[in-house]
């Protein structure tokens, strides 16, 4: 039940700033646990009042909750708070409005970056931004300017489609450096080089589908239900990331196996 972010949408938008309010993540996906925090973006535009931010979470939460500059996460989850309100986990998440707006332009010319960002270890994909507009539930947003956005990018961009497919070139070379792990025995680098490689593909075959990616988690079981993965995607990977091998002949196979499987993922795009 959601029924009780109304009235505190309402008052994150009443806050100098904050543009509109919108619930993310597996609550707005519908795949959410009966213990999953409630995550509330907050589309703000600059200068945005973190004062009165403070004094909102203080009246509303039931324990003192710390809440942040923006830029205090990170460069591209740029802030916010963990609170607790009525026995509920509820995380207040910063996103720059003008931000978003330009990374959606960029994305309808199949442009895209990828940032550090902590809490992301395959790195943050701009392309993110838009996703979640597109998925978002906007819970309050006086000016309309994020159920406009939202409604543009519920329309995959063929041209980043086409950009994220060129990138299996990077699946391609993550596969072949993880070599250097077999041969040297470092089975650090060698998961390491693996894990960007399926990244890599994750987001190539939800581009060639039209679906968002939004996050490493669980983005091996996601993609290994769309119709275009290769057959038993989701299980090779996880056999494969979940046992690199200690001695050079197991790595050396757990390579071998993706390299496989980055073939098979350009078969199935056409790439």
């Amino acid at each position: 039940m959601t029924e009780f972010l109304a009235p505190l949408a309402e008052q994150l938008a009443a806050v100098p700033g904050v543009s509109a309010v919108a619930l993310g993540g597996s609550r707005a996906r519908g795949t959410h646990r009966p213990d999953s925090d409630y995550d509330l973006g907050l589309y703000y535009r600059r200068p945005l009042d973190v004062d009165a931010l403070r004094g909102l979470a203080a009246a509303v939460a039931d324990e003192p909750a710390e809440v942040t500059a923006p830029g205090a996460w990170g460069p591209w989850v740029d802030g916010g708070a963990w609170l607790t309100v009525g026995g509920r986990r509820v995380d207040w998440i910063y996103r720059d409005l003008d931000r978003v707006e330009r990374i959606w332009q960029e994305c309808r010319q199949g442009r895209y970056e990828i940032g550090f960002q902590p809490g992301h270890p395959l790195g943050f994909y701009s392309h993110v931004y838009a996703g979640e507009t597109a998925r978002a539930r906007v819970l309050s947003d006086p000016t309309g300017a994020l159920r406009s956005l939202s409604e543009q990018t519920r329309v995959y961009p063929p041209a980043l489609r086409d950009a994220l497919v060129a990138g299996l070139w990077e699946a391609d070379f993550a596969v072949r450096i993880a070599g250097y792990g077999a041969s040297g025995t470092d089975p650090v680098y060698a998961a390491g080089c693996l894990f960007r490689a399926a990244g890599v593909l994750c987001h190539a075959l939800h581009a060639h589908t039209g679906e968002w990616l939004l996050n490493e988690k669980a983005m091996v079981a996601a993609t290994g239900r769309l119709a275009c993965a290769p057959a038993g995607f989701a299980e090779r990977l996880n056999a494969l990331l979940g046992a690199v091998g200690t001695d050079r002949e197991a790595i050396a196979a757990a390579v071998a196996a993706m390299g496989e499987l980055t073939a098979e993922v350009r078969a199935a795009v056409g790439a």
